[in-house]
């Protein structure tokens, strides 16, 4: 096996490349975030049209696994990171082999394996103090006919590709999750047992190559039809305890992953006010959006300081933020089929709106088409002009 690049070396100074494997949206702000300190941006990405491809200095047209991409990318790049989970733990490794890679092969592929995940989960308990939900896995009907009584209701997952609500059924009896089991091709799927909870938090966190650790504040937030609708920090309902809780097993699960880079964990916060961690993204995330203006390092900023092995950044919130998902929806009126630009100029005029849009020109329903960042002196001001900007663009606050 090939050794990985040492963390131990000089750090990647500007105008060094950086690269970074995919170009959604995630893969734009890293590169703005890397631009904006002076450094060059190579993205590899198969589609020849993709948000972070207008920015990035550099596109690499080639898929995720392709040798040829991969070595071009690494030749151009001082470092290499990634903007989604899903992208081949085997590639990473590959690319370490020549340059320095954050986070690298095993970090992704833990938290791109749900089963792999939970054991990660269970075994990092002793040190987190916080264990994930009881689970069972599901490869077979006998595992079906297995499944104990106090397991159920419960949501089945698929062990891998699932996000944003996909992959994920509730089911109540042993006859739902047969049925689901089938719907999903009997592919390996892990079974969740549903616990009261009460709300969601999200904890964003980065570790650098010499080991050092920052969490930010904690994330309340809320989904619709399984895709983030707002992030609300700080989180109107955590707690000084949760919120110790939380950081303290965020580093706790950093430093036992052996991480380099920005790792958001969700944790589900129980209707007796304890804590269940419920999956981690190895990258920057949806709801960490709001630090880009609300706090003095983004996460998009601290991800380009811990792959170039640079000191991180400071994570105060300088100012109360609500960040809300605009998907395509906003584009159409009603039921109509016929798209067109929302009333952006009305929603700029609010008072303390940062608005970001990923440079899709397709809009469609439930896709990500940007984010809007209301930052204002109080929380409750906050609220105000994110139920103002809800209205303008037609969305149930």
């Amino acid at each position: 096996m090939s050794k990985d690049f040492s963390p131990l070396l000089p750090a990647a100074n500007p105008p060094a490349w950086l690269g970074v494997m995919g170009g959604g949206q995630l893969g734009r702000m890293f590169a703005q975030a890397a631009q904006s300190m002076g450094y060059q941006v190579a993205v590899l990405e198969p589609a020849d049209e993709c948000p972070a491809g207008q920015v990035a200095q550099r596109l690499v047209n080639a898929g995720y696994s392709d040798a040829a991409g991969l070595d071009a990318l690494a030749a151009q790049c001082l470092a290499v990171t990634t903007e989604f989970e899903n992208v081949p733990a085997d590639s990473l490794s590959r690319l370490a082999e020549r340059v320095f890679v954050a986070p690298n092969a095993h970090g992704v592929s833990v938290a791109q394996d749900r089963i792999a995940e939970k054991k990660f989960f269970v075994d990092c308990a002793p040190r987190s103090g916080v264990m994930p939900a009881p689970h069972k896995v599901i490869a077979s009907q006998q595992d079906i006919d297995d499944i104990a009584d106090d397991l159920l209701p419960g949501i089945l997952k698929t062990v891998r590709m699932g996000y944003d609500g996909k992959g994920q059924v509730r089911v109540k009896s042993r006859e739902d999750v047969r049925a689901a089991f089938e719907s999903m091709d009997k592919v390996t799927c892990l079974l969740e047992k549903m616990l009261p909870l009460a709300y969601e938090v999200s904890v964003l966190t980065a570790r650098g190559a010499d080991g050092a650790s920052v969490v930010y504040p904690i994330a309340e937030n809320v989904h619709r039809d399984g895709i983030l609708f707002t992030t609300t920090v700080p989180g109107p309902n955590v707690s000084d305890a949760s919120a110790k809780v939380a950081q303290q097993a965020a580093q706790a699960i950093v430093a036992e992953l052996g991480y380099v880079g920005v790792l958001c964990i969700e944790f589900f916060v129980l209707t007796d006010g304890s804590l269940v961690v419920n999956e981690m993204a190895p990258r920057p995330h949806n709801s960490g959006h709001y630090t880009m203006d609300a706090c003095v390092t983004s996460q998009f900023a601290q991800q380009v300081r811990a792959m170039a092995r640079l000191p991180l950044g400071d994570v105060r919130q300088h100012s109360p933020a609500v960040m809300l998902n605009i998907l395509g929806d906003v584009w159409f009126e009603g039921d109509s089929d016929t798209a067109r630009e929302p009333a952006w100029d009305r929603i700029l005029a609010l008072p303390g709106a940062c608005l970001h849009l990923y440079g899709k020109d397709d809009p469609r329903r439930a896709r990500k088409m940007g984010h809007l960042t209301i930052v204002a002196p109080t929380l409750d001001e906050a609220q105000r002009q994110l139920n103002a900007a809800c209205a303008i663009l037609g969305i149930e606050p």
